[in-house]
């Protein structure tokens, strides 16, 4: 039988009404996986699991949120010998799930997995740290990794609303930075930042047009909207589902990009839902290319180049 590790966050999302380890052995075992359950138990444990797994395991399952699924990317790249990885969504929003096409039932959502196919993605890399679909820095990005655990599991995603609303009410600042792509240089002063390879953010669908996961480029948007009115203009029409349309965002299309800062900013980036545990003026960022993950199939032709 074919090796199989789950590692499973149980803190992630709401508590499920069943037995999801139960659950999960029946289905892997009828599809010739011997499944081992590791659970985390700690902030960037996921990151340390990864580390260890034996080389010989054919396939690791991340069971948690798009933080989760970070912390085992992360760790799976700075291993010599790279695991198969997959995503079983469990967290708040479901950024990354929802985006390959996953739905709400845990176990229908197993069985699209299994049912899936293995795809070469490309993997957002910053300085020290990577991220699967999105990062970001300024006015709102903070949210995700402030936001209240407890509120999340007795609200879930609405718990997002209620500290962005907060967010929303405080002073906008400006960062004075200048960037560079390729061998144009930039210079502004911007509220934040999102560097993404996504079709999906914060729980915005189609949040860019015809994205692809492996065509070797990052979407890039700087924001320099400081007034709270033409925060909410921008805000109703990201909800349309078309970011290119919002006046005072900037949008650049790359495989790199560094942004220098003039001071160190006071607020942390957020990757994948997660603050970056970096504080520094200069930041690179750029793509890693060809990281195999078994996914559903579901939406591959939509956001893959290479079928």
């Amino acid at each position: 039988m074919k090796k199989c590790i789950i590692i499973y966050n149980k803190s992630s999302g709401k508590q499920l009404k069943y037995n999801l380890e139960e659950s999960f052995t029946k289905k892997l075992l009828s599809k010739g996986y011997e499944p081992t359950f590791i659970y985390t138990e700690y902030y960037k444990h996921a990151l340390e699991i990864i580390k260890n797994i034996p080389d010989d395991t054919d396939l690791v399952i991340s069971v948690g949120g798009d933080g989760t699924f970070n912390e085992i990317v992360t760790g799976n790249l700075k291993r010599n010998h790279q695991l198969l990885l997959a995503h079983i969504p469990l967290g708040t929003t479901n950024d990354i799930g929802t985006m390959w096409g996953y739905g709400k039932n845990i176990l229908n959502n197993l069985e699209l997995l299994l049912d899936g196919e293995v795809k070469e993605m490309d993997i957002g890399c910053i300085n020290e740290g990577y991220f699967v679909y999105v990062a970001g820095i300024g006015k709102f990005l903070d949210v995700p990794y402030i936001t209240p655990k407890e509120l999340k599991k007795k609200v879930g995603h609405f718990a997002y609303i209620i500290e962005g609303i907060k967010s929303f009410f405080h002073k906008t600042s400006l960062y004075d930075l200048t960037y560079k792509i390729g061998e144009d240089t930039y210079r502004g002063n911007y509220s934040f930042v999102i560097i993404s390879n996504a079709n999906r953010i914060a729980g915005i669908n189609n949040f860019y047009k015809d994205i692809k996961l492996d065509d070797g480029k990052l979407e890039i948007l700087f924001c320099s909207i400081t007034k709270k009115i033409d925060l909410i203009k921008s805000l109703l029409i990201l909800a349309a589902g078309d970011v290119t349309k919002v006046p005072g965002i900037y949008i650049h299309k790359t495989n790199e990009i560094t942004i220098h800062f003039k001071k160190t900013p006071k607020k942390k980036w957020c990757v994948d839902g997660e603050q970056l545990d970096s504080n520094k003026k200069v930041y690179n960022i750029k793509i890693i290319s060809n990281v195999k993950i078994l996914m559903p199939k579901k939406n591959i032709n939509n956001l893959f180049i290479h079928k």
